[in-house]
C-alpha cells in the first residue's frame, strides 16, 4: 500500500506536538516544578530540553521518514546487512500498548471530571467530599470502565477513517482549541487577587531552592514530557515528505510541547496561591486540589469545566497519536487494512486497559512496590524507568555507529529539505556523551525509586 502523508505541515507540527502534549506537560510538570523550587527548576528544565529531547527526537523522526515505516518495521528496512537491530521494534510496540494500558483509564478520569464540571457536579462540595468524590471514582470499576471504553472506541474510531480524515483533522482541532483554552485560562487566573506570589514563586529564579533530586527531577522531566524511546514520534516522520528538514519541526514541536507546560503552570500556580495551596501538593493536585480551588472562584463552575477540557484535549490528542502507531504497527507487520487493525486493536485495547483500572478496587490487594502501590504504579515503571531511556539509547546508538544507520545515513535524512539543519558539530556530544547521560537517567531512577 503507498504510505500515506499528511494533508499540512502545519497537520504534522500539531499531531507530532499532540502526542508530546499530555498529562507530563499538564499534570506532571506543575506538581513537580511545586516540589522543586519554582522557576529556578523550570530554567534548568529548558536547558536538559533542548540538550537532550531535540537530538532524540531529530533522530526518531530521522528513523521514521528514512524508513517509511512505523517503529517495528523501520529499524528493518534501514539496519546494515546482516545486523539484527529489527529486535527493538517489538520492544517499540510493547511500549505503545504499555502507555495506553494506563493512559487510557487517567484519560477516562478526566474526561467524567470535565463532565462532572460541566454539569456542576463539584459545586458546592466541601474539600473533604471532593477528596471523596476521586475516591469514589476509582473504587468503582464500572464507572472507569465505562469513560476508559468512551476514550478507547473513540479514538480508534477516528484512527480508523484515515490519516487526513481522522488522525489530522480531529487532532488539528483539538490542538488549536487546546492553545486556545490554555491562553484564556492562564488570562483569567493570573488577574486573581493573590496570584502575584504564585508569579514570583514560578517565574523568578531562586536557586538556593535547587537541590541535587530537583537537577535530576528536571532532566528527568525534560526526556520523558516529549514520548521518546518507543517510536512514538517515529511514525510521524515516516508520513512526512521530504521538503523540509527536521531540526526545524523539531523545533516548532518542542516550543508548542513547552508553551503548553508553561501556561499550565501559570494557571496552577496563580489560582493555587491566590486560594493558599500548597505549591508542593503532588499528584493529587489535578483531581482534589484544583476542584477545591475552583468551587471558591467566581465563575468557578465555567473554569473548572474550561481547565477539564483542556486536560481531556492534552489527554486525547496523545492517546489518538499513540493510537495511531498502534494501529500502523499491524498495518506495517501483517498488510492488514486500517479499519481491521482498528477494530482488532480496539478490543484488544480494552482488555489489556482492565488490569489498571480494576487494580483501585478489586485488584487493590495486588500491591507490587508495597502498600499503596497499584498496578498503575509497575505499568508505569516499567515504562518511564526501562523502555523509554534505554529506547532513546537505542536510537542514538542507531543513528551515530556504523553498525547501525549511521551518522552519515542520519544526517542526510535530518537534512534533507529547507530549514534549520542539525548540526554537524555537535557529532561527539551525541555519539559519546549523551548516551551516558542516558545511561545515568536510567540508573539514577532506578536508586529514586527504590530508595
Amino acid at each position: 500500500m503507498e504510505r500515506e502523508k499528511f494533508g499540512s505541515r502545519l497537520g504534522f507540527i500539531l499531531i507530532s506536538a499532540g502526542c508530546a502534549i499530555g498529562l507530563g506537560n499538564v499534570w506532571r510538570f506543575p506538581f513537580i516544578t511545586g516540589q522543586n523550587g519554582g522557576a529556578a527548576f523550570v530554567l534548568v528544565y529548558l536547558v536538559f530540553l533542548v540538550i537532550m529531547g531535540l537530538p532524540i527526537m531529530t533522530m526518531e523522526f530521522a528513523v521514521g521518514r528514512g524508513s517509511q515505516k512505523s517503529a517495528i518495521r523501520s529499524f528493518h528496512e534501514l539496519q546494515p546487512k546482516g545486523k539484527n537491530w529489527g529486535w527493538f521494534g517489538y520492544v517499540a510496540v510493547v511500549g505503545n500498548y504499555l502507555l495506553m494500558m494506563f493512559y487510557t483509564t487517567v484519560a477516562g478520569w478526566i474526561l467524567y471530571y470535565f463532565v462532572t464540571s460541566l454539569t456542576g457536579g463539584l459545586a458546592g462540595k466541601t474539600p473533604d467530599e471532593v477528596g471523596a468524590f476521586f475516591g469514589g471514582v476509582t473504587a468503582d470499576p464500572w464507572l472507569q470502565m465505562l469513560f476508559m471504553a468512551i476514550v478507547t472506541v473513540g479514538c480508534f474510531a477516528i484512527c480508523s477513517t484515515g490519516l487526513k480524515k481522522g488522525v489530522e483533522k480531529v487532532t488539528k482541532f483539538m490542538m488549536l482549541a487546546l492553545l486556545a483554552v490554555v491562553v484564556v485560562l492562564a488570562v483569567w487566573c493570573v488577574t486573581l487577587p493573590g496570584a502575584g506570589d504564585g508569579l514570583n514563586f514560578y517565574l523568578v529564579p531562586d536557586f538556593s531552592k535547587l537541590t541535587y533530586a530537583g537537577v535530576f527531577a528536571a532532566m528527568g522531566q525534560a526526556f520523558f514530557t516529549l514520548s521518546l524511546g518507543v517510536g512514538s514520534m517515529a511514525i510521524f516522520g515516516s508520513y512526512l515528505s521530504k521538503e523540509r528538514a527536521l531540526a526545524g519541526e523539531v523545533v516548532r514541536i518542542t516550543i508548542l510541547d513547552t508553551f503548553v507546560a508553561l501556561m499550565a503552570g501559570l494557571i496552577i500556580f496563580s489560582a493555587g496561591f491566590a486560594y493558599g495551596v500548597d505549591e508542593a501538593a503532588g499528584p493529587g493536585l489535578l483531581f482534589v486540589v484544583l476542584p477545591n480551588v475552583f468551587n471558591d472562584l467566581p465563575g468557578g463552575n465555567i473554569l473548572g469545566a474550561l481547565f477539564f477540557l483542556f486536560m481531556s484535549f492534552a489527554a486525547l490528542s496523545t492517546v489518538i497519536a499513540v493510537f495511531e502507531n498502534i494501529v500502523s504497527f499491524m498495518m506495517d507487520l501483517r498488510g492488514w487494512s486500517r479499519k481491521k487493525s482498528s477494530w482488532i486493536n480496539c478490543a484488544l485495547m480494552f482488555v489489556l486497559a482492565l488490569p489498571c483500572l480494576l487494580g483501585f478496587n478489586v485488584l487493590s490487594g495486588f500491591a507490587p512496590f508495597g502498600e499503596g502501590s497499584v498496578v498503575l504504579d509497575l505499568e508505569d515503571f516499567i515504562l518511564s524507568n526501562n523502555l523509554l531511556p534505554l529506547g532513546s539509547l537505542v536510537y542514538l546508538f542507531f543513528c551515530t555507529l556504523k553498525s547501525g544507520w549511521g551518522w552519515d545515513n542520519f544526517m542526510l535524512e535530518a537534512n534533507t529539505g529547507k530549514g534549520l539543519r542539525f548540526p554537524k558539530q555537535i557529532r561527539v556530544y551525541v555519539t559519546y556523551i549523551l548516551p551516558l547521560i542516558m545511561l545515568y537517567v536510567f540508573i539514577q531512577g532506578y536508586i529514586n525509586f527504590f530508595a
